[in-house]
């Protein structure tokens, strides 16, 4: 949560209230914001906000088929300071990129990887988070601890979304031969749960996610050896919405606002 997602289902997104969000998973630093009185105004336009609604808890359906998540509260922020309107509309990851770069969506917010392949076809706003993945695996599992020992067994298969850079990850850690990769977002992490992949390749924050929902079945390992990814929203090349977008991230990094929603979706336990 995704260097090809880069990551459909209705699953219950429970607050990760027992949850820690590491430090290497925080919001980019903080940046100048612009005047509250200098902020772009859009004059009321909707915008239409692509979203999978498989991949919490960035977004997904709660159990009154309500759109919820980081996605949906940081960009009705978004509008609410640059004066429009967020239409937010479901769409399978399969074929995302491509659409909004023909004008479907006027943007993805779906915790995308900024990459420089998918720059060829789309344009994206400033970064306005760092994660890193992780290793899924059930509770029980003691064949390994990280990615090298899984790695080190040759049996052994891992679950990645299609396309995503999850399944990028998990090419490089064990071999093509040995990831399965699903369509759908939850289909590692049902595969794992089922015993028909032993471990999940995802960003972390998911996981998060995906053990509040199913707790005491699932932990997380660590991957060796990788380096932070950043997200941004995503847009056709050339939009005009970039910059406003862009002025607002630097306005709610800078008053809290983005820690503030951080918080919300990965919180702390107390101390």
């Amino acid at each position: 949560m995704k260097a090809y997602k880069i990551i459909s289902v209705l699953l219950l997104l429970a607050f990760l209230a027992a949850a820690c969000a590491p430090a290497a998973t925080s919001t980019p630093a903080a940046t100048t914001a612009p005047p509250v009185s200098s902020m772009p105004d859009l004059g009321g336009r909707e915008v239409i906000v692509a979203v999978e609604n498989a991949y919490p808890p960035f977004n997904s359906v709660d159990e009154n088929g309500k759109g919820i998540g980081w996605d949906y509260d940081a960009f009705t922020e978004i509008c609410k300071r640059l004066n429009c309107v967020p239409n937010f509309t479901e769409a399978a990851w399969d074929g995302i990129f491509e659409a909004t770069a023909a004008g479907q969506y006027d943007v993805v917010a779906d915790g995308v990887t900024i990459t420089d392949e998918r720059k060829k076809t789309v344009a994206f706003s400033d970064p306005y988070m760092e994660i890193l993945q992780v290793l899924l695996v059930r509770a029980d599992e003691t064949r390994f601890t990280d990615s090298k020992g899984l790695a080190a067994q040759t049996d052994l298969t891992v679950a990645t979304q299609l396309g995503t850079t999850n399944e990028a990850v998990g090419i490089a850690l064990v071999g093509e031969s040995r990831v399965k990769s699903f369509e759908q977002f939850d289909g590692p992490v049902l595969a794992l749960l089922s015993g028909d992949a032993d471990a999940v390749v995802i960003d972390e924050q998911a996981g998060l996610g995906f053990m509040e929902i199913n707790k005491d079945k699932m932990k997380m390992l660590k991957i060796i050896d990788q380096v932070p990814e950043e997200l941004g929203f995503v847009f056709p090349q050339g939009s005009a919405l970039i910059a406003p977008v862009n002025a607002a991230l630097a306005a709610m990094k800078a008053d809290g606002t983005m820690d503030t929603l951080y918080q919300k979706w990965w919180p702390q336990p107390s101390q």
